[in-house]
């Protein structure tokens, strides 16, 4: 009997991992054999006093090691990353050289140009409808644009000063008790009416610097931006990090005269996907505040969702733009690993975050993606500087024979409403445009979603270490939880990750042979209610954040170009996003697609429950 348990004990600790197949033998056809292993998530939603509980025994030496050793097995982490047997060699940062892509129907820039020539040259690039202010005559829902900015302070209709008025009075609304929306962490009155009296200068004397001068933009507490400090989500890494000076991206938009006005809220260190945070409350969703507006770039999301600014910089490690930007419905662009500088940003997960765009319109993405793209020439990366495309998007409807990878089973593994939806017009476009729709097989998703996590958490678990031990009472308990199962991977651990990492990559690029694009949606739900119980202690619900991130992975683990732009709603009104995801350097060909789909549905766009209209009248809020 002593010897079956301990033949047991021994067969337990020894689970035999997944032996993967050569890539070049694995059939990437609409025919292939391969099986999709669904999300297989085996953990219950926990919050209050049972996180706490959860939390203190993971905590505890040996109780803690085996019960992060029996999730990591129930979770398939062992079979399929930790004990598998791989061919190719590890990859740890996806870093593509350059490639000049032959795009088309776009505008070539020199990445070393300033800023503001970039985005004058980025107006050639938009459509002559959105250089017009709207009349209100249109039948749908659309947002202030920044052209629209642009247009009403260069005829005096308005000014940035009684916009940041304006902007200031809604802000202080939302943080009514009956109202709570959690857009920010850090906002200066002083220096937004600092911001917006010398770009009124500026107009009044017929020298304003950019279309983007006296526009309102919102910065992802994960960014550095004066005069700030950089939280993270949390109460103390500012004090272990202080910010000096504004990141890279952030020197670009004021350069150009964009009216910084603060840190937006994000889930605690990017460690997880619904927006949450126990320290400064849960950003709420425009559409319905019971719901959440998604993680990590909370904030950034819904503000943009609330018509409060036209765009907002977020950061992206695992769909952290591109999951609250569809579930807000905006648009979110994650533009390729190394586009666009780090400096400056919280380094929490240097090889799969990247700095992304949240905007109300594509145009809007554009003009923000022209003025904070290319690389740093005193850091050059590449042998050559990089050239950014911008995409002509009145041309974008003569764009002909554009290929879409679609692979069913990972498309349909959603909920009804965001299958229909996004199905519905993937062949929308189809007809519309007589683009092609080919039939993939993308194989071991799952596995890439653990790798990935395991990369992310690792990462993250090291950018912390040295603060942890002074610091870790002070994290949220949901975040304790995640923390901990971070700093469980091995380096070996990390090390297979990696080459799961190649192997897809080597996937991808098969793909990407035969189409232009791969297309999905963009969460596999729509936003869940904020119950409660969670807002002190956050939440620990990993099974609809696997569904939030099902779709995110590749453009963070693989470093490929991807963005979401909204498509529709649910039975309940929650909006509902489409993605497309890119080849590395194709961003012009993304915002092409993207466009063409808001083109396409913006008939159908609706405006959210909560909403400022900060160009026509003061306030303007249905939930008021």
């Amino acid at each position: 009997m002593q010897w079956q348990m301990k033949q047991g004990l021994m067969d337990f600790l020894k689970r035999k991992g997944v032996v993967y197949r050569p890539v070049k033998d694995v059939d990437l056809g609409s025919y292939s054999t391969e099986f999709y292993l669904q999300a297989n998530v085996k953990a219950p939603r926990m919050t209050g006093l049972l996180v706490k509980i959860f939390t203190y025994l993971l905590e505890f030496p040996i109780l803690g090691t085996l019960l992060l050793f029996i999730l990591k097995g129930n979770n398939l982490i062992h079979r399929l990353i930790t004990n598998a047997e791989f061919q190719e060699p590890p990859l740890f940062v996806p870093l593509h050289d350059f490639e000049d892509i032959k795009e088309r129907k776009v505008k070539c820039l020199d990445s070393s140009l300033q800023p503001p020539e970039k985005v004058h040259l980025a107006l050639d690039c938009l459509p002559v409808s959105s250089q017009e202010t709207l009349d209100g005559t249109n039948s749908s829902f659309c947002r202030w644009t920044i052209m629209d900015y642009a247009k009403a302070y260069r005829l005096g209709d308005i000014t940035p000063s009684l916009v940041a008025e304006r902007f200031i009075a809604a802000i202080d609304e939302s943080t009514k008790a009956s109202f709570q929306m959690g857009f920010f962490i850090h906002y200066s009155v002083d220096d937004i009416l600092r911001q917006a009296a010398e770009s009124t200068h500026r107009y009044r004397r017929g020298e304003p610097i950019s279309v983007l001068d006296g526009v309102p933009v919102a910065i992802k507490d994960e960014i550095d931006c004066l005069p700030y400090p950089t939280t993270g989500g949390t109460t103390w890494l500012h004090k272990e990090r202080p910010c000096n000076d504004d990141a890279c991206c952030v020197k670009r938009l004021r350069l150009c005269g964009a009216i910084l006005v603060g840190k937006t809220n994000m889930h605690e260190l990017g460690s997880g996907t619904s927006g949450i945070n126990p320290h400064y409350g849960p950003a709420r969703n425009p559409y319905d505040t019971n719901k959440i507006a998604g993680g990590s770039s909370s904030g950034s999301a819904s503000l943009v969702s609330a018509g409060l600014c036209p765009v907002a910089l977020g950061v992206d490690g695992g769909g952290s733009v591109r999951m609250p930007a569809a579930l807000c419905g905006v648009v979110g662009l994650k533009p390729t690993f190394a586009r666009i500088p780090h400096d400056g940003v919280l380094p929490l997960n240097w090889t799969v975050g990247m700095v992304g765009i949240l905007a109300g319109t594509v145009e809007d993405a554009l003009i923000v993606y022209a003025a904070i793209s290319g690389e740093i020439p005193s850091e050059q990366i590449f042998s050559v500087l990089t050239n950014i495309n911008l995409p002509r998007l009145s041309l974008t409807k003569s764009i002909s024979d554009i290929k879409l990878a679609k692979y069913g089973k990972w498309f349909d593994d959603c909920s009804n409403d965001v299958r229909i939806c996004c199905s519905k017009t993937l062949y929308q476009l189809q007809d519309h445009y007589n683009w092609k729709i080919i039939d993939v097989t993308i194989p071991e998703i799952e596995a890439m979603r653990l790798a990935h996590y395991m990369t992310i958490g690792s990462e993250s678990s090291t950018a912390l270490d040295s603060f942890k031990e002074k610091n870790f009472a002070e994290l949220g308990w949901d975040v304790r939880v995640a923390q901990s199962i971070y700093g469980s991977f091995s380096g070996m651990e990390y090390l297979k990750a990696q080459k799961m990492r190649n192997r897809q990559l080597q996937f991808h690029k098969k793909i990407f042979a035969e189409a232009d694009v791969i297309v999905s949606p963009t969460t596999g739900v729509t936003a869940y209610p904020i119950q409660d119980d969670a807002l002190q202690t956050g939440e620990l619900d990993y099974v609809n954040g696997a569904a939030l991130v099902r779709y995110s992975i590749a453009g963070n683990f693989l470093g490929l170009p991807a963005v979401t732009v909204p498509v529709g709603f649910d039975r309940l009104g929650l909006p509902i996003g489409l993605q497309f995801i890119g080849r590395p350097w194709s961003e012009a060909t993304l915002i092409h697609l993207a466009f063409a789909v808001q083109v396409m549905c913006i008939s159908e766009y609706r405006k959210p429950k909560v909403y400022y209209d900060l160009l026509r009248k003061k306030i303007d809020s249905d939930a008021m």
